[in-house]
């Protein structure tokens, strides 16, 4: 493993214990694939740091049971937006009647 490698996977895990965030988020942030930041705290940090390995598999841990949660939040909003467009559109429909 390249020390440029470590230092992505250390500056990962970190920036991902201090903000909390989703391997989807830490991805975006840092311009990297989804697998790799998983690969990156789940694989390879193990090896580097094992006392902050444990820390974010807590992390992910909690993350992972939340899921369902944020998934149906999102449904949630989806379906409220549409209904609210289609709610737009017959009130214009109405009133160029």
């Amino acid at each position: 493993m390249t020390n440029e490698m470590k230092s992505r996977v250390i500056t990962i895990a970190s920036h991902c214990l201090k903000t909390g965030c989703t391997v989807r988020q830490a991805a975006k942030e840092f311009g990297v694939s989804k697998s790799t930041v998983h690969a990156d705290i789940s694989g390879r940090l193990k090896k580097i740091d094992p006392i902050m390995y444990r820390e974010v598999q807590h992390l992910l841990d909690t993350h992972f049971a939340e899921k369902h949660i944020r998934g149906g939040q999102a449904t949630k909003r989806k379906y409220e937006e549409l209904a609210r467009a289609q709610t737009v559109t017959e009130y214009t429909r109405g009133w160029m009647l």
